[in-house]
């Protein structure tokens, strides 16, 4: 896993540098022993919740499901059990999607947030952009209740159902921005995933069929009637399969074209609806 999120407080005694805590996260396998156990105390409120907290990360539990929020965009995100845990990676893809939201117009951005997990990016786009009429989709029922506590500050709007179909429909042909985090593991690669990730996240968040393309396809298939002439769709997937996604895009009269940051490892696909 990435470099866990830093603490601000401390609420629990940890002798330090050398504690039963550090060396049992290490013993575990954790690579960042000692901050995950100043995060681990931090967010404890005694030395028992300490201890089943240690515990449940041992036992492999992501550590932001444990401490209950991941750090995301400089910001503070819920991470409730169970919710898929914004990735590092992301954040690259909200800066492009930001910096296009910002020549959107002279009114609100409007901003869909497809497959939404816990919301992250829809609230670090609120927060990035000076006015925003944010819209949030996810088909699992725990996703959607931690993505509507996460947007409930911006004003967001969170519905459950399968990608498009619950949006309203007065948004058709006003989308600015439409962000996609489509699950994009193939099928058979899941078993090969960190068990973090496999165990203890919805596989519905990871599986994108045979070749990891599935559901961007079906994210293509209908973004020319949801964008706004021009518009842009914004999609990450692996360096791997950016050819293909982009194709994907290109197919339904998109203008595709792909992006990379070598430092945060993320690809990003981004199709603009001819003006």
């Amino acid at each position: 896993m990435s470099a866990p999120p830093s603490a601000s407080s401390s609420s629990v005694p940890l002798p330090e540098p050398e504690s039963a805590t550090v060396s049992t996260l290490r013993a575990a396998g954790c690579v960042y022993a000692e901050d995950e156990a100043r995060l681990l105390r931090s967010a404890a409120r005694t030395p028992a919740d300490l201890v089943a907290m240690v515990d449940r990360r041992v036992a492999g539990v992501p550590l932001e499901q444990v401490l209950g929020w991941a750090e995301f965009c400089g910001l503070r995100i819920a991470v409730d059990p169970g919710v898929f845990v914004p990735r590092r990676r992301t954040e690259f893809l909200v800066q492009q999607a930001a910096a296009l939201g910002r020549v959107a117009g002279s009114g609100a951005t409007v901003v869909v947030d497809l497959c939404c997990g816990s919301g992250a990016v829809g609230v670090a786009l609120a927060a990035a952009l000076e006015r925003v009429e944010v819209h949030a989709v996810d088909i699992d029922p725990a996703e959607v209740r931690c993505a509507r506590r996460n947007l409930a500050d911006a004003g967001g709007h969170v519905y459950e159902g399968d990608l498009y179909e619950p949006l309203p429909l007065v948004l058709q042909g006003r989308v600015d921005v439409l962000v996609a985090i489509t699950p994009y593991v193939p099928s058979e690669a899941i078993r090969l995933m960190p068990p973090e990730a496999r165990l203890h996240e919805p596989r519905v968040a990871l599986d994108g069929g045979a070749d990891g393309l599935d559901i961007l396809r079906r994210v293509a298939a209908a973004a020319p009637l949801w964008l706004r002439p021009g518009g842009h769709l914004l999609t990450e997937t692996s360096e791997r399969q950016a050819p293909q996604a982009a194709a994907a895009l290109a197919e339904q009269g998109l203008i595709a074209r792909v992006v990379a940051s070598e430092d945060l490892g993320a690809t990003v696909v981004i199709g603009t609806r001819p003006g």
